[in-house]
């Protein structure tokens, strides 16, 4: 251990030693606690401008940062127009955690950096799916849904997915016994997934297996019927339950889906141009004229990211929110199509965790559950940081450490 801290603590200033270990925690709670994540990141984020400004580092990002930034601005635009402006500009302060882009790319310096944050995450999901598989034996209520940190069992969901696709990644595509603790960590996150009985997570989840899968080597996605046949028989009979659910229209939740489809399509109509404003569809929807029934109007949104988006902040931010995924997947299909060992894990699990999101996000509106985006940000971007630290050409930073130059669309 004290090896490992000099060396990552050698030559560095404290502000570039703060910045690492901030990200680090950052993780660590990714999936334990919001509000220490919130904290670890603003230090982060301290302590990246003082580098900044310092210039031990360049602000510099990936390409699929711009469309994030068209999303952002046309969401201001958006709140400008809102039926609450108020609400809507309170809103927008999550638009602060897409800086966490820029942060991620240009914070690290050195592989081992990186190496440190895969742990933190990795020491996360054990104790989440520890955690969560322990108060399922021990519940006092039995058929509760198990959240295990966090305050609502479909964020806990949409973080285990992202962790258990990531975990692909290190399964198919690392090497020696790591590859064994990221396998032992994808069993434990998918038995805690299976808890919360959560169908847009399993859905989730099923559709990173086939990306990884496919990437890894394609026949092996012939397996896939079988594993799912193998799980659906060998589920107790509350799973069994909920995977029979999606296939029937008298499930009330589906119904209340559909109603959700119908008045956000109702509603995009009615305020295409800069929808009724970030945080203000479940204002605009108790209008009975959008067939809702009285338990569809207590939720908070449309259970949908792309009528969510386009319903709340008009279709140009859908457009632009669109293109962030297109612009995410391709950035990481043509790092992947590099055949580089040191970036395949990693790459393998961002885009098997960007694919999750994509398809739980027709269920859910998880792009707005900032646990959840935070993590996919975190994802998305550390294959372009990793590759950023270990392709050459390589620069001296004032700081002394090697720094890379920014590659590709700036």
């Amino acid at each position: 251990m004290k090896t490992t801290l000099r060396s990552l603590t050698a030559g560095r200033s404290p502000w570039e030693t703060g910045l690492i270990a901030a990200l680090a925690l950052a993780l660590l709670f990714s999936q334990i606690s919001v509000s220490f994540v919130q904290s670890f990141l603003g230090i982060a984020l301290v302590a990246w401008i003082v580098l900044l400004v310092q210039k031990k580092r360049r602000f510099a990002f990936p390409a699929f940062f711009w469309p994030l930034l068209v999303y952002s601005a046309l969401s201001l635009v958006s709140s400008a127009f809102s039926r609450d402006p108020a609400m809507s500009f309170k809103d927008t302060r999550k638009l602060l955690l897409y800086i966490l882009v820029p942060l991620v790319f240009t914070a690290f310096t050195r592989r081992e950096e990186i190496e440190l944050l895969f742990a933190a995450l990795l020491g996360s999901g054990f104790i989440n799916a520890i955690y969560s598989i322990a108060y399922e034996i021990f519940k006092a209520y039995p058929g509760q849904r198990v959240k295990g940190f966090m305050g609502h069992y479909m964020t806990q969901a949409g973080l285990l997915v992202l962790f258990g696709a990531l975990a692909l990644g290190f399964v198919l595509f690392g090497r020696g016994a790591k590859r064994l603790v990221w396998g032992a960590g994808l069993v434990l996150a998918s038995i805690a997934l299976v808890l919360t009985l959560t169908r847009s997570g399993w859905i989730g989840l099923a559709v990173a297996l086939c990306v990884a899968l496919f990437l890894w080597k394609p026949k092996t996605l012939l397996a896939v019927p079988i594993l799912a046949a193998l799980f659906f028989f060998l589920s107790p009979r509350p799973v069994k339950d909920r995977v029979l659910s999606m296939f029937t229209a008298r499930d009330s939740s589906n119904q209340a889906r559909v109603e959700y489809v119908r008045a956000g399509i109702k509603i995009v109509g009615d305020y295409p141009l800069f929808g009724t404003g970030p945080d203000t569809v479940n204002i605009v929807f108790q209008n009975p004229k959008y067939g809702l029934d009285e338990l569809a109007r207590q939720n908070v949104h449309l259970h949908n990211n792309i009528l969510q988006i386009a319903a709340e902040r008009g279709i140009a931010a859908l457009l632009a929110w669109l293109a962030f995924l297109a612009a995410a997947f391709v950035s990481l299909a043509r790092l992947m199509k590099k055949k580089d060992g040191r970036l395949a894990p990693l790459t393998a699990g961002a885009l098997s965790a960007l694919a999750a999101f994509t398809a739980a996000g027709f269920f859910e509106y998880n792009f707005g559950d900032s646990e959840v985006s935070t993590l996919l940000l975190f994802l998305i971007t550390l294959p372009f940081a990793l590759e950023r630290i270990t392709t050459p050409p390589f620069s001296k930073g004032e700081s002394g450490g090697i720094m890379t130059a920014p590659r590709g669309p700036q």
